[in-house]
């Protein structure tokens, strides 16, 4: 079953516990990511290692490790970052594009939207996305503050099948292994409380993460249906492994998974207003999972806003399909019956070919009565 993936990269896997980032490393990592990518799975890097990055372009100066100084060295850092993961993807014939966010690019509806559908675009033109935090921008309002948080962030914003967290450990353990010999790994987690963030607080890192974030990272992916991952980066073909299903470091498994909990989300939501739609296209979305598209739109009611969420409804009325939005209620009117080739010249820009994606839609026939 081909899957949507995040993986996250902490300092420590991009650096081998050195103080430069390790370009072996980073290539054993591409090679594996590509071997995925050939197989048809959608993977999407969160990659630390800006700001080693321009420590090192520096030759490690001794400057305070404050805020400042650390956004100046990921201001330095982040091209040569970005400049590595394309050098060595590009042995593997394979694109990449830089994405760098705060907490306020994920926070802000519209902001939302726009990383969302710039992440969605990358991967179904099977570029591969690199995603950072903008420390160079970010104040402490805004921040997100580690990447494994973002990631989980990330792989909340696309749906993601599975999350992945490398690092320097192969797993949470009952206790702090680097003290306890004794202490066992644990394999497998299904619910996320107290108990288990006391076992992560033992845990300590090089970088701004720690076992602790992780586990927060793995409570955020859990609750959108995204099983999670915490593994050492070290293990031989550990990507591979995980994606492949191998019981390996500790695995946080949801309830549910991503599809049925976005099913819920948009079940939960109260509709903010209606999109008729004519026979072709009730077709379509019932018996073929297409998205829906504005040459088959009739007409809208109620005023909304783009990423609303809102009834898909046939001439009679009835409910074809629930469903966030690419576009206002405004918009969905100068391209409604329009083929999506025509979006931009209407509008003057574009969100895209689709007024509702097929991945943001709940069909009738899915909706419990």
């Amino acid at each position: 079953m081909l899957k949507r993936i995040v993986i996250k990269f902490g300092t420590t896997s991009l650096t081998n516990h050195t103080r430069e980032l390790s370009r072996p490393n980073m290539l054993e990592f591409v090679r594996q990511i590509a071997e995925l990518h050939s197989e048809g799975h959608q993977i999407i890097v969160v990659s630390s290692g800006a700001v080693t990055a321009g420590i090192e372009i520096l030759k490690n100066p001794k400057i305070a490790k404050d805020l400042p100084a650390k956004q100046m060295f990921s201001s330095i850092g982040q091209g040569r970052l970005i400049q590595l993961w394309t050098e060595l993807f590009s042995f593997y014939q394979i694109n990449v594009g830089q994405i760098l966010l705060t907490r306020g690019d994920l926070s802000d509806r519209q902001r939302y939207l726009n990383v969302r559908d710039t992440i969605t675009t990358l991967i179904d033109h099977r570029v591969i996305p690199v995603i950072n935090e903008n420390d160079t921008v970010a104040t402490e309002e805004i921040r997100v503050g580690d990447n494994d948080n973002l990631s989980a962030l990330v792989a909340n914003t696309v749906a993601a099948d599975l999350l992945i967290l490398l690092t320097d450990q192969k797993g949470l353990y009952n206790d702090d292994p680097r003290k306890n010999p004794n202490a066992q790994l644990v394999e497998h987690v299904t619910r996320i409380d107290p108990s288990i963030f006391n076992l992560a607080r033992g845990g300590s890192e090089v970088g701004t993460g720690g076992m602790i974030t992780k586990v927060e990272a793995a409570q955020i992916a859990m609750q959108s249906g995204t099983q999670t991952v915490i593994a050492a980066f070290d293990e031989k073909n550990i990507l591979m492994r995980i994606v492949k299903g191998e019981k390996i470091g500790t695995q946080f498994k949801p309830e549910m998974s991503p599809r049925e909990s976005r099913k819920r989300w948009l079940l939960s939501e109260q509709p903010r207003g209606k999109i008729q739609v004519d026979e072709g296209a009730e077709v379509q979305l019932k018996l073929k999972g297409a998205s829906l598209l504005p040459i088959g739109i009739a007409c809208t009611s109620d005023v909304f806003s783009r990423g609303s969420i809102v009834k898909v409804v046939n001439a009679s009325d009835h409910l074809v399909a629930v469903g966030v939005t690419s576009y206002s209620s405004d918009e969905i009117i100068k391209i409604k019956g329009c083929h999506s080739q025509s979006i931009k010249e209407r509008l003057g820009y574009s969100y895209g070919n689709v007024v509702i994606h097929r991945d943001n839609m709940v069909i009738n026939k899915e909706i419990e009565p």
